[in-house]
């Protein structure tokens, strides 16, 4: 359970922060920026959901989908590769699962049968929940740049399913924003070099 009875502690003054471990590093490390990110999309999610009443089950989808983010801050804020300390022995941490990776899949594959295949790319915008799904997108695409970084650094700190799950997500923005413009026929076509 989780209480948050002070917001403020003054243990980050020095720049520096805690892992779930309780270790501490600096706010720069590339640890930090990857579930900082994925916190930042969650923010982006909740502004797509203020528009997501005008499709059904869309909002249901981006429920879920904050949910999960929350889930891959967890995980990402205890190394899978870093032994516990003792003061959390017999405390499993909570890690991205191959079944969350599926629903995505499955949502993508329910939405994506309803539309005509694309023969351009698409500009980012159309209706308001679009052009809040398309920014979803990309900051999920930067997430997943900045987690392979990490997982370069150390191999065996980032969960493959997590990984995962933020490749299916920029996948799942994408054809959600389409469903979200009229099933794809809303969608604004990029006209290569229309303003030359």
């Amino acid at each position: 359970m989780v209480v948050l009875n002070k917001i403020y502690t003054r243990t980050g003054d020095e720049g520096t922060t805690a892992l779930g471990t309780g270790q501490r590093l600096p706010k720069h490390d590339l640890r930090i920026e990857t579930y900082g990110t994925t916190d930042e999309l969650n923010a982006v999610v909740g502004l797509a959901r203020l528009h997501a009443g005008a499709v059904p089950g869309m909002g249901g989808m981006l429920g879920r989908i904050q949910n999960d983010l929350f889930d891959l801050g967890a995980d990402l804020c205890i190394p899978p590769n870093e032994p516990l300390p003792e003061m959390m022995e017999g405390y499993e941490p909570l890690r991205i699962g191959e079944e969350q990776v599926a629903r995505l899949e499955r949502e993508i594959d329910a939405m994506n049968k309803e539309m005509a295949p694309l023969n351009s790319f698409i500009l980012p915008g159309g209706s308001p929940l679009s052009a809040h799904l398309h920014l979803a997108r990309t900051v999920s695409r930067r997430a997943e740049r900045i987690m392979t970084a990490l997982k370069e650094r150390d191999p065996d700190g980032v969960g493959a399913p997590a990984l995962k799950y933020v490749n299916r997500l920029s996948d799942f923005f994408f054809v959600a924003a389409r469903h979200a413009n009229n099933g794809g026929k809303d969608d604004i076509l990029w006209v290569p070099g229309a303003n030359r």
